[in-house]
């Protein structure tokens, strides 16, 4: 079972770099979270996925690119139940 970054806040920077050194690793940005610049994470290949909720809520769905997906609620309890999350929330 791969890990599942849960990062919630942009203190959660300790999240991001542990998860590039996590080989089947998998990155979600949520609340204040999707403030974070993940791009670093998604050009080694990893899968990062951002709420689009919370997104929008900040005004930042245009600010991600093709290799972050913007995910809704269903799709997040879907990851939660596939990984093992590790939480920086």
């Amino acid at each position: 079972m791969a890990n599942l970054y849960l990062i919630g806040s942009p203190a959660g920077r300790n999240g991001l770099e542990l998860a590039k050194k996590d080989g089947e690793a998998a990155v979600l940005l949520i609340q204040d979270g999707v403030y974070l610049d993940a791009s670093a994470i998604a050009e080694t290949g990893k899968k990062v996925y951002a709420l689009r909720k919370d997104a929008e809520k900040r005004g930042l769905t245009n600010r991600f690119s093709g290799s972050v997906e913007l995910i809704d609620y269903g799709k997040l309890v879907d990851l939660i139940f596939a990984h093992k999350v590790i939480n920086f929330a």
